[in-house]
């Protein structure tokens, strides 16, 4: 992988040299009493502080590295960061989002077969954002984007959007430069031991609409990443139904700081996880940050009921060194 950085306009214009620097949302006073400045809103369990300036200053330069396309295989459509996040931020980074994020421990029951059963998410999640039916007004209350007057109180019944606190925005903004895409969404994941995983699955719901562009950044420990094709049924004289079925399995290890796009048709024919590990980095624990867009309501009560749920509050205990349930006060 290349070590250059990429400014905007090289990214889409290779024949221009000249760097451009995204300005971090923070102004010069403001980056005065930057300790002082944090994110707050109403859903927010407690306050977020915004990123350190030295961090902002550093993602606001874009990616430490060029994207590598990764599109050998049918229906595979990859951009590939290695690293997106420079190599001297990233651990500061990792430690900041663990230490001042809050998360949760999604429990919920589905049924299959008629029979109920409680699943347990193998790792502390939280999520941010609104889909693009509305918006946050200034104030933080939500509107409807198309007419700027306030949602109705029964649009969102499940859940209580939140925005996306700045530390998390900064990069978003970012992200959205250097990928040619627009997200609305936030979903962090928090893996602290080699234990907590995700199974194979992948992100291809209806409210993302058709070829969605999701960015997921890697923090922390080292982990596995599997991408494997979706079967398909065999058909008699399709060549092609054999050459998907033969497609060949990908591993690829995300360093902190690594970020890949899956982009185009990738979604809808492959699925991806993260599987449990033992010994070496794995449990150090790893972040995982991915930006989508949720295009309908159906979208935003999704994203709150499986990485919110009705559960607890945890905070990094700086001390204990783990997660550990919050307590107000």
């Amino acid at each position: 992988m290349s070590s250059k950085k990429r400014a905007l306009t090289e990214f889409f214009s290779p024949n221009v040299q000249k760097r451009v620097k995204v300005s971090p949302a923070s102004s010069s006073t403001q980056e005065a009493v930057k300790d002082q400045s944090f994110s707050s809103h109403l859903t927010y369990p407690f306050s977020v502080p915004e990123l350190p300036s030295h961090i902002a200053e550093e993602i606001s330069q874009g990616p430490a590295a060029e994207g590598d396309p990764i599109n050998d295989q049918p229906d595979l459509d990859l951009l590939c960061f290695q690293p997106f996040i420079s190599k001297s931020i990233e651990k500061d980074l990792f430690n900041f989002l663990r230490s001042q994020l809050f998360f949760y421990r999604v429990q919920y029951k589905i049924k299959r077969g008629g029979i109920e059963t409680q699943i347990n998410t193998p790792r502390y999640t939280t999520v941010f954002g609104l889909d693009e039916t509305s918006r946050f007004a200034a104030d933080g209350s939500i509107v409807e984007a198309a007419t700027s007057k306030p949602v109705a109180s029964n649009k969102y019944p499940t859940c209580r959007p939140r925005p996306i606190p700045q530390c998390l925005d900064e990069l978003r903004k970012i992200t959205e430069v250097f990928t040619n895409s627009s997200y609305n969404f936030c979903l962090v994941n928090y893996y602290a031991t080699g234990t907590d995983s995700i199974s194979y699955h992948s992100d291809d719901e209806r409210f993302l609409g058709l070829d969605p562009a999701i960015a997921s950044f890697s923090f922390g420990a080292k982990r596995d990443f599997l991408m494997k094709h979706k079967p398909v049924p065999p058909k008699d004289n399709d060549p092609t139904a054999d050459q998907i079925n033969n497609a060949k399995p990908l591993k690829l290890p995300l360093a902190s700081g690594d970020m890949i796009l899956m982009r185009g048709k990738t979604q809808a024919n492959w699925l991806h996880s993260i599987p449990k590990r033992k010994g070496g980095e794995s449990d150090k624990g790893r972040i995982n940050i991915t930006f989508r867009k949720a295009m309908v309501k159906g979208g935003t009560e999704n994203y709150y009921q499986y990485n919110v749920g009705k559960g607890e509050v945890w905070k990094w205990d700086d001390v204990k060194k783990e997660m550990r349930p919050w307590q107000k006060g």
